[in-house]
């Protein structure tokens, strides 16, 4: 019987594993393959309190994760498989496993929309990024493609222009779907044109992306262009799976909540599942603190 299970390693749930941990409740965290979550595949880190030159994305997990074992949170390196949620004590599955707790972080956060290319998985953090605001400063004076047209695609393309020489939004829809004055902003930015009823067909590069291969929807022709990075801005998919028929999510599959508290006493949720406006690390950090708090004063009021 654990005082706390957490779900999910990505800032959020390691930064509540280091609450718990300090607050001596009995805290499994359950990390699947890769702890870091997204902020794994970050190259470099710039916007973190705390490292004026930057971190690499891994070193600052491999450092959350030491300071999560340094107070005494259990770590298991696999995916949880099932949730019961039905009665209490609550339970967590790993393939035949169960392990029980009388509490629960959600921290599994989303995962950005890909494209699907084998090459930019492969490239991902080598010149792919989902996360403008994370890396657009690594693009000082370089060329980038953005890929989208919805609303995160252009505000995104316009926070890379503070860095870049040139960006190409490169949408396979007729016009954009967002909000007009982003529209007319994008319109108005010399440094951005923008590629209409075209899709990206394949990445290019070795060990680092230098440039794109795309196809015109109209008329068939397939060209490159060269870049040196690729921004996939076309939408967030939430990792709810677990979760569809144990707590009432949102009509776009987040978990419903008020602050971190979900629809049942006990279980919380941080991270990109709680927040689909910021998306930043820090307030996924913030949100993994409020939610370890919560817990805390949940178990001690039981």
């Amino acid at each position: 019987m654990h005082d706390l299970i957490i779900i999910g390693a990505g800032p959020a749930g390691l930064t509540a594993a280091i609450y718990a941990g300090r607050a001596k409740l009995d805290t499994l965290l359950i990390a699947g393959k890769t702890p870091g979550g997204q902020i794994y595949l970050t190259y470099q880190v710039e916007n973190y309190p705390g490292f004026p030159d930057g971190v690499t994305g891994p070193e600052l997990v491999d450092r959350m994760v030491s300071q999560v074992k340094r107070f005494g949170a259990k770590i298991i390196e696999e995916e949880a498989t099932k949730v019961d949620f039905t009665s209490d004590p609550y339970k967590v599955y790993i393939k035949d496993e169960v392990f029980e707790t009388r509490s629960v972080i959600i921290a599994t956060g989303s995962r950005n929309r890909l494209l699907g290319l084998e090459s930019e998985s492969r490239l991902m953090g080598r010149g792919v990024f989902v996360c403008a605001t994370c890396d657009a400063a690594l693009y000082e004076e370089l060329r980038v493609v953005a890929v989208g047209g919805g609303e995160s695609a252009l505000q995104e393309a316009l926070d890379i222009t503070k860095f870049a020489s040139e960006v190409i939004i490169v949408h396979r829809g007729e016009a954009f779907s967002a909000q007009r004055y982003l529209i007319d902003e994008v319109e108005k930015n010399k440094k951005i044109t923008t590629m209409m009823r075209h899709t990206v067909e394949e990445i290019i590069g070795d060990d680092f992306v230098t440039g794109v291969r795309v196809r015109n929807l109209e008329t068939g022709d397939i060209h490159e262009l060269q870049t040196d990075g690729v921004l996939i801005a076309i939408g967030w998919l939430p990792n709810t799976q677990l979760f569809r028929d144990q707590l009432k999510l949102t009509d776009k599959g987040y978990i419903s909540a008020d602050g971190v508290k979900t629809s049942k006493p006990g279980i919380f949720v941080a991270g990109d599942l709680n927040d689909t406006l910021y998306r930043q690390l820090a307030t996924a950090c913030g949100s993994g603190c409020k939610a370890a708090l919560e817990a805390e004063w949940y178990l001690g009021h039981r």
